[in-house]
């Protein structure tokens, strides 16, 4: 194998996304102790101590983040839907069944009873108390988890202050409880429907991109975790992974599963002006610090199996690999040494 032909080995191992080490075939050989294989060489490199990056960059859409269903429980008939693109906040109707809103809650405990005076303590008592705090109805001081007179009272100025009937009781179904504010994304109830089931897909409120990946690469959808992006029409900057969801594909049209990132852009600034677009999301694989590196051009794949390196001298010195990034590859081997002389190709 000559020295043109590894590299392009090297590269579409890099392309793959193997990552890591990458191993060679072991070449064949008639002699056991055969000299390496060499072309002219072109130029020297001198080995470097430095700081390597593995990064993959896949392709993403900036918009508001993955798409998710809205059901609501609520009986009745729906009688009015908010509009696409419209932006939902805490208290404020999601939409109205029988001419009566159901406000939207935060929170991460979805109402799975009806709440009244009685009833047993629960995290969900302690959501609708959170809930009416923030609203301004804080009859029963600090939220708990347990369902008082007072919580009654304060349930009861609140439906007031809504235009509904005053009960001091809330249905499972009588509010929509999500993490945060709500964008509606697209509507799937219609009015004249029933109130009871999908109703709309919605999004986050905050600029986000979203890339969709193969499974072989689950390995980049660690959440938390920083990704430099590059935005067309916008700057620059760096995002964070905050969620994960599945897309199952469809078999029939011969779409595989895919795994849907949702990557919060740190900076807003950086996308100002820009409704969306296509973005080019650069993740980091794994990191070395302070390591031998040369260009992979002077990589030379050796009869004996394995790889090295020959000194301007004409020394071959076997050398493992490590990581791959920007066109280095990062090497060790017994009387290497940075500042060296090697050949490539490069």
């Amino acid at each position: 194998m000559n020295r043109k032909i590894l590299i392009a080995v090297l590269v579409a191992a890099v392309v793959l996304g193997t990552g890591g080490v990458v191993v060679l075939t072991r070449i064949a050989s008639n002699q056991a102790n055969a000299a390496p294989l060499q072309n002219a060489p072109s130029k020297t490199t001198q080995v470097k101590k430095t700081n390597l990056a593995d990064q993959q960059s896949v392709t993403g859409q900036l918009g508001f983040g993955a798409e998710r269903a809205l059901a609501s429980r609520k009986s009745g008939t729906v009688t009015g839907l908010p509009k696409q693109g419209d932006v939902i906040e805490q208290g404020k109707p999601v939409f109205w069944s029988d001419a009566k809103p159901v406000p939207l809650f935060y929170g991460t405990m979805p109402l799975f009873r009806d709440l009244e005076s009685g009833m047993s303590n629960g995290p969900d008592v302690k959501v609708v108390e959170e809930n009416l705090a923030a609203l301004g109805f804080k009859d029963f001081g600090a939220p708990d988890e347990k369902f008082t007179y007072y919580t009654a009272t304060a349930l009861k100025k609140w439906q007031k202050a809504n235009g509904l009937e005053q009960t001091g009781k809330l249905a499972s179904g009588d509010v929509i409880v999500q993490p945060g504010a709500l964008r509606v994304s697209s509507l799937t109830g219609q009015l004249g429907a029933p109130a009871g089931g999908d109703l709309m897909k919605v999004t986050g409120t905050e600029r986000a991109v979203t890339v969709e990946l193969e499974q072989s690469k689950q390995r980049l959808a660690k959440v938390g975790e920083k990704v430099e992006l590059s935005i067309t029409g916008g700057k620059p900057t760096t995002g964070t992974i905050s969620g994960t969801t599945r897309n199952p594909g469809d078999p029939n049209q011969g779409q595989k599963p895919k795994i849907v990132l949702t990557i919060a852009v740190d900076d807003p600034k950086a996308v100002e002006g820009v409704e969306g677009g296509s973005v080019t999301a650069l993740f980091t694989v794994a990191k070395k610090q302070n390591v031998l590196a040369v260009p992979i051009g002077a990589l030379l794949a050796l009869n004996e199996g394995g790889y090295g390196v020959v000194t301007d001298d004409g020394k071959t010195i076997p050398v493992t690999v490590g990581i791959f990034a920007k066109g280095q590859v990062e090497v060790q081997g017994e009387g290497l040494r940075e500042g060296m002389k090697v050949v490539t190709t490069e």
